[in-house]
């Protein structure tokens, strides 16, 4: 028998080349450059600009007016005279009654002809429009409906001239159809009636602000009206106010102030209101905003959007990210010396030699923040229950004293390094900072956005 031969299975050694390894290094760089990226911190600087802010004084307010409704003596069909939102003497005539409906049919019956709107006229309508525009909401669709009546209601008193024309010829024929209705009072004519008219400061609930409980009612042209009914309202003084649903606090800033710069933002108008704040029963907090102009302006609007002109500060803008809160020692000011090769400020602190002998050395000690009688020093130079020498005396003081420092990590040298801040006012993103103090920031400053990141003396790559 032939003897059996083992066969061993030939193995392809491996092929290396240049390219391969290159591919290797570069995959195995990547690696280990996503690994940095996302275990190391990221500090992110921000530059330090001067600016302003202001808190949110935006409202929405409720006007309060000295208001009279005027109601029919006649029963008939209703045609009004006089431009609504302007201002009308004792006697002179606002709307007119027709018994029998013929000026409605009379006007139906007439060419259109071509009507030339006045600047006035045009401005009107384009307040209106932007009003509705820039104020709807589709939670609140009914006031598409009053934006209509309004529209319909500014369109049909702009054709007086056609209305009066009608009214001649038909009282020519017969003058007992036609009853004219006349001013009982001087003020601004106003087409339209909610319930509000009565409405006193000391009424104040939050239910009234509540837009979508709120309901008025359009007196329009050619409707059938009867004796007793509304038929339009009279504002008869120029005084008149706004009134604001705020908190306890607002109200007593807004108090104190006495008086208060108003912006409507519905013209951008500006005026000074009188503040009277109360407070009712169930303790809902309101400001009223007298003012002495502008009635005639917004006398068909009962909601106004207002903006609150309080003052502004300004400095140091800076992100509340970036605020830190620091501890340092506190010592005298006559502990503080000058030494060093280069005469920098530090303290001499008790020490001594191998010996056992007490003697002294000079320690700097960088300083945040002064008062008349006392530094800010860096606590990491020194440590609590060290004696420190008063110069050119033998006095001691005992290091033991805390306090801390609000501010921020300034990285313009390239390392974290703690700047005081004096906030002026802040909000719920930024704080405005006095600028320009002595151990604090300047404007262009580079400071860490996110303090969170960094510790004090933090070398900064990035």
């Amino acid at each position: 028998m032939a003897e059996r031969q083992k066969i061993t299975k030939y193995r392809k050694p491996i092929n290396l080349n240049i390219g391969m390894i290159i591919f290797a290094i570069i995959f195995v760089y990547i690696i280990i450059c996503i690994f940095m990226f996302f275990t190391q911190k990221h500090i992110v600087p921000y530059e330090v600009k001067a600016g302003s802010l202001s808190s949110n004084n935006i409202y929405r307010g409720v006007a309060l007016r000295d208001e009279t409704i005027i109601e029919a003596d006649q029963a008939g069909y209703i045609s009004y005279l006089a431009r609504e939102g302007v201002r009308t003497g004792v006697g002179n005539p606002v709307y007119a009654v027709d018994q029998l409906g013929e000026l409605s049919e009379y006007l139906s019956n007439q060419e259109p002809g071509e009507n030339t709107l006045t600047s006035a006229d045009l401005a009107e309508l384009k307040t209106e429009i932007l009003g509705f525009v820039n104020d709807f909401e589709e939670s609140n669709f009914s006031t598409v409906y009053d934006f209509k009546y309004n529209v319909q209601g500014t369109v049909l008193k702009l054709a007086n001239q056609n209305i009066l024309q009608g009214i001649n010829e038909i009282n020519g024929s017969d003058a007992n159809q036609i009853y004219f209705g006349s001013s009982p009072i001087s003020g601004i004519v106003v087409y339209s009636v909610d319930g509000y008219e009565d409405l006193t400061l000391d009424q104040m609930t939050l239910e009234i602000f509540d837009e979508k409980e709120y309901g008025k009612t359009q007196l329009i042209s050619n409707n059938l009206v009867g004796p007793g009914d509304p038929v339009y309202k009279l504002s008869t003084n120029e005084v008149w106010s706004i009134v604001i649903p705020t908190d306890k606090e607002k109200a007593d800033e807004l108090t104190e102030a006495e008086y208060v710069k108003v912006k409507f933002l519905k013209n951008q108008y500006l005026s000074w209101g009188k503040v009277t704040p109360f407070t009712n029963e169930a303790g809902d907090t309101f400001v009223e905003l007298e003012l002495t102009n502008s009635m005639i302006t917004f006398c068909m609007d009962r909601f106004i959007d207002i903006e609150l002109i309080t003052e502004e500060e300004t400095g140091l803008k800076i992100p509340n990210s970036s605020i830190v809160e620091k501890e340092f020692f506190i010592v005298p000011r006559e502990y503080i010396t000058k030494g060093g090769q280069n005469g920098v400020q530090g303290v001499l602190r008790e020490s001594f030699t191998e010996a056992g002998e007490p003697t002294t050395e000079f320690v700097e000690t960088a300083i945040y923040h002064e008062t008349e009688s006392e530094y800010y020093l860096d606590d990491m130079m020194l440590r609590i229950g060290d004696y420190l020498i008063k110069p050119d005396s033998t006095e001691k003081y005992t290091v033991s004293k805390r306090g801390s420092l609000i501010g921020v990590y300034n990285v313009n040298k390239g390392y974290a390094d703690f700047k005081q801040i004096n906030i002026l006012y802040q909000n719920d993103e930024y704080a405005i900072v006095r600028s320009n103090t002595q151990y604090g920031l300047s404007v262009y400053d580079y400071i860490v956005l996110d303090a969170s990141t960094v510790n004090e003396n933090e070398l900064i790559y990035e």
